[in-house]
């Protein structure tokens, strides 16, 4: 669906020549919710508006649904905009004119018949669960309709792709789910292909199938969101994820215990059986448990325990090596002492 080849993107500053985005190469799937990762001034707003040619990228290809863009120009470059539809964190709604009005404009701006233009437009507010705000202003709705305001409009021109910059960054955690539920219901339904940009990882965590991380216009980590959060290869990464999953144990009870402490984390099914239980009993251990989650994504388990262990050192090290056969990931954090 979408096809991202050797992609930089320069600007030219007054204190000199910066790469916003530098060398990105990535492959996204038809149908699939896509999430790009990073801190202010990582350059994935930037790779987003150069998806749509919103930026022209200074090198590389962008290849949506078979066309390449980067090859486009004037009329055959807007007519292949058409299918790629666009959401904001500030909404962009235009003031003087009703939800129904700032949905329609879309409508007209690609010289939609007129007779289409109502039943399309009541059928994206029936969509996004705003039919009973048709003829009211923006000023008179709250952030999260807005948003749905601003998702109906990008989807007037039956898009196949729905690109959204930081879509729930100015939202309430609430209402942040509820838009995040919309995009999925969106995503499933009609089966457009969702790209988001992000700072949150619990929105990754809540509706993407996969990931990128950026960091000084690079990719430096990619694949599917579970296999990054159950084992993240890069520091920027693991920071992400704790922001979600935190493992900070006080430091008083950390010097309050005398065995080793280990993390272990395990995937898939085997997350839900009683692998500590079987393995403290087998192996005549005591366990002191330090923290301790069940995380669901993409409705798949992930199990995450940090705990104290208790026992003679051989008995530890079989214990660890057993749970580790149990396709369990074990991470000594400090030795015994």
């Amino acid at each position: 669906m979408i096809e991202i080849q050797n992609l930089s993107k320069i600007y030219n500053t007054k204190n000199g020549v910066v790469k916003g985005v530098d060398d990105v190469t990535l492959s996204i799937q038809k149908g699939e919710i896509y999430g790009i990762v990073g801190y202010s001034g990582a350059g994935k707003s930037s790779l987003l508006r150069c998806i749509n040619l919103l930026e022209r990228p200074s090198t590389g290809h962008l290849t949506v649904d078979g066309t390449d863009l980067t090859s486009l120009k004037g009329e055959p470059l807007r007519l292949a905009r058409l299918k790629i539809g666009m959401i904001f964190q500030h909404f962009y709604l235009i003031s003087q004119k009703t939800v129904f009005e700032n949905i329609a404009f879309a409508l007209k701006a690609a010289k939609v018949p007129s007779k289409e233009i109502t039943k399309r437009v009541e059928s994206l507010l029936d969509m996004v669960g705003l039919s009973d705000k048709r003829d009211v202003y923006p000023s008179q709705l709250s952030g999260g309709q807005k948003q749905r305001v601003a998702i109906a409009r990008a989807l007037a021109n039956n898009p196949k792709v729905l690109l959204c910059d930081e879509a729930t960054s100015a939202l309430d955690p609430t209402t942040t789910k509820s838009i995040l539920n919309l995009l999925k219901k969106i995503n499933e339904e009609l089966d457009i292909t969702v790209v988001l940009i992000t700072h949150e990882m619990n929105v990754v965590k809540e509706i993407c199938h996969r990931m990128a991380i950026m960091q000084d216009g690079r990719v430096i980590e990619e694949g599917a969101v579970y296999k990054i959060f159950s084992n993240p290869k890069t520091a920027l990464a693991k920071e992400f994820i704790a922001s979600v999953v935190s493992f900070d144990i006080p430091e008083s009870i950390v010097r309050s215990c005398t065995g080793p402490i280990v993390k272990v984390t395990f995937r898939g099914k085997v997350a839900g059986e009683g692998v500590i239980s079987d393995t403290l009993q087998q192996f005549n251990l005591k366990g002191n448990f330090l923290h301790c989650s069940i995380e669901y994504i993409q409705e798949m388990p992930l199990g995450i325990f940090v705990m104290e262990l208790k026992g003679e050192k051989k008995e530890i090290q079989k214990a660890l090596d057993y749970i580790e056969h149990r396709d369990a990931q074990v991470e000594v954090l400090r030795d015994g002492i």
